[in-house]
């Protein structure tokens, strides 16, 4: 994670990060629903990390063209290798930040954003990028996570490892949930220019067969990597069974089920 808001560190864990991408999915397919791409359209990705949902929108509409952007060298990577293995012939990743496009003024026709817009270093300035490089008329859709406590799983990270390791060593809840209070995205749009647009509140759930598979894919991919790093090692199994008891409530007949709640914004310029 970085020092400064506790982000991750996406390139160190871009190899991994696909661990996560089944649960994300839903979250993938409302996007490429409210996008409503066409024959023949200029599509862009900002913050693609390794590639969703810009690659399955590449297949169900093989006569667009799609340009994924993200600042981590090392998703992008991976999104290029998962091209090429699939070969996907219209679409193509540059490694680039949201806020600084390289992208000449009205140059696509619809725009997405998969849980990025809250994490770029300055969201403002990357919706203003996202407007400058639209069409007139042109599309957007992007999801942003909603309040703290409805992110369940960062959660009850946060409420785990509150007392145990330093402030700026915390889960970074603050950040992910940055623009979930009532009013705050609004306003960010506004500011942006974005003034036609609807905002959904949406839920979906994360699946799992057991908490066992839910802490298997904690680990493996070194999501809270910088947490377990500034804990004692002795501490990590009370971590996990403090963790466990959140979860206890989400069990069903289904597996684990781990409600989450996110803002789908969509409009038009």
């Amino acid at each position: 994670m970085s020092a400064q808001d506790n982000q991750p560190n996406w390139d160190e864990i871009a190899e991994k990060f696909d661990l996560w991408l089944p649960q994300l999915a839903p979250v993938g397919e409302a996007l490429i629903e409210a996008l409503d791409a066409q024959p023949g359209d200029h599509i862009l990705d900002l913050a693609c990390g390794t590639g969703e949902p810009a690659l399955t929108l590449a297949k169900r509409a093989p006569h667009s063209h799609i340009i994924a952007t993200d600042a981590a060298p090392a998703m992008i990577k991976v999104a290029e290798k998962k091209a090429a293995q699939q070969q996907l012939k219209n679409i193509e990743f540059q490694t680039m930040p949201a806020e600084a496009l390289s992208f000449a003024d009205a140059s696509f026709d619809r725009a997405l954003c998969r849980f990025g817009v809250m994490l770029f270093e300055d969201p403002l300035k990357g919706l203003k990028e996202m407007r400058r490089v639209l069409k007139k008329g042109g599309r957007f859709a992007f999801a942003v996570w909603s309040t703290p406590e409805t992110m369940t799983t960062l959660h009850w990270a946060s409420q785990v490892f509150k007392d145990k390791i330093p402030e700026e060593d915390q889960p970074p809840s603050a950040k992910v949930s940055s623009l979930g209070a009532p009013g705050v995205l609004e306003q960010l749009l506004a500011d942006a220019g974005l003034t036609h647009h609807k905002i959904e509140t949406k839920r979906f759930d994360y699946r799992f067969q057991s908490f066992d598979e839910y802490w298997q894919t904690i680990e493996a991919s070194d999501i809270m990597k910088q947490q377990f790093d500034a804990l004692p090692e002795s501490e990590r199994a009370t971590v996990r069974d403090e963790i466990a008891r959140f979860a206890h409530d989400f069990h069903s007949a289904d597996g684990l089920r781990i409600p989450h709640e996110y803002l789908l914004v969509s409009g038009s310029l």
